[in-house]
């Protein structure tokens, strides 16, 4: 069984967007309009299926991400918000972070948001630049993004907002101009990701077709390695390989995913990991919520979830998945937290001529208490992950 009252994350689903941006490969979809009281009505009904998935955890995070929750009425988040904390003891001082685009609609809607609940906001900002931001196909301005970082620094104690970089034709001094107006306008938190070509994206054609070019990859290095000295001089170093906080500002829901505890999905195509078996048979359950937005609604106004697939990740898959997550973070892999889950010590996992080999090269370090990638390693993960665990 797992141990009462271990940390747990809520992750809600918010499918809905005004727009599909050309680089966004995740779950979400426009539609003319939505019934946000059955919608309502359906997160609660999932929300109380996950609770009998998973009880007896201590709530420590609500991560609403979508799609744009920002779109949600605030009546809707207040209602997740209360179920869940009626559904789950919480720490004392339950995260509960909802993702927002910076537009005047949206941003107009962060008081009511903060009534509701919500304690940290993370904006797509994306771009601080006119002609980035309609080349990413945002629905917001500059001036409108300006706009709502000052909006959210009324309300939230807790902000982030994301860019992206590595665009076509951006050099290394514009992206070092950039980044020193974002950190001008920063809180505590920022994440900053390289522009990558997803399949499924109008990018994937458009690039396919030479429509535009993305900096080779000595120039995107370069860019990755002055963002993470700058943050780092400015007192938000990289926790992750993408994000940056100020010591103790890290996206606490976040972490949770990248140290491999339990958190639940609902929603449509939100995804679930929990820890379902014993201290001699570690078993971690897997759900995944069926994607289409019209087929989980009637899914769960039928039976109560939306649950497309389940499954049980165990023995080599449970800690190829803890490797995976955990050695995205600065910190590493905590080897006795990873021993509780994974029943094996992380250096004793993985075959000790790999291991040597990639410490050898400057990419792993291993101390008494944790498994890290290097600066180095975290730069070129895939492929490092891809010689540890082959």
């Amino acid at each position: 069984m797992t141990p009462a009252k271990g940390p747990l994350g809520v992750y809600v689903h918010w499918p809905f967007c005004k727009s599909k941006c050309p680089y966004c490969d995740f779950n979400s979809h426009v539609r003319d309009g939505v019934d946000q009281a059955r919608w309502r009505r359906a997160l609660l009904r999932e929300l109380e299926h996950a609770a009998r998935e998973a009880p007896g955890r201590r709530l420590e995070t609500i991560f609403f991400g979508g799609g744009t929750p920002s779109l949600m009425e605030p009546e809707t988040v207040a209602a997740v918000i209360a179920r869940a904390r009626a559904l789950w003891d919480g720490a004392a001082d339950v995260e509960i972070t909802l993702e927002a685009n910076p537009t005047s609609v949206e941003a107009d809607r962060f008081a009511a948001l903060a009534e509701a609940g919500v304690n940290r906001v993370s904006l797509g900002v994306q771009a601080l630049d006119a002609d980035a931001l309609r080349f990413l196909g945002r629905q917001h301005s500059a001036d409108e993004a300006l706009a709502a970082l000052a909006t959210a620094r009324r309300h939230f104690a807790r902000f982030s907002f994301d860019l992206i970089y590595a665009r076509p034709g951006q050099t290394e001094e514009a992206w070092a101009d950039e980044l020193e107006r974002a950190l001008g306008l920063a809180g505590e938190h920022l994440s900053l990701y390289q522009l990558t070509i997803e399949r499924g994206t109008r990018f994937h054609v458009d690039h396919a077709r030479g429509a535009f070019a993305l900096p080779d990859e000595d120039r995107a290095a370069a860019m990755f390695e002055h963002t993470q000295a700058r943050l780092a001089l400015a007192g938000l170093p990289a926790y992750e390989i993408s994000n940056h906080a100020k010591p103790g500002a890290a996206c606490r829901h976040n972490l949770i995913y990248w140290r491999y505890q339990d958190y639940v999905g609902i929603g449509p195509g939100a995804h679930g990991r929990f820890a379902v078996g014993t201290p001699d048979r570690p078993i971690r359950q897997a759900t995944r919520r069926a994607s289409g937005p019209e087929a989980w609604l009637e899914a769960v106004e039928r039976d109560g979830h939306g649950t497309a697939e389940t499954g049980r990740v165990e023995g080599q898959d449970l800690v190829e998945e803890a490797l995976m997550m955990g050695l995205r973070l600065a910190d590493g892999i905590d080897r006795a937290l990873f021993a509780a889950q994974a029943g094996i010590d992380p250096v004793a996992a993985v075959p000790a001529a790999r291991l040597a080999s990639l410490q050898a090269a400057g990419y792993l370090d291993v101390t008494p208490t944790h498994l890290v990638a290097t600066a180095a390693g975290r730069q070129r993960l895939n492929a490092v992950l891809e010689r540890l665990v082959a």
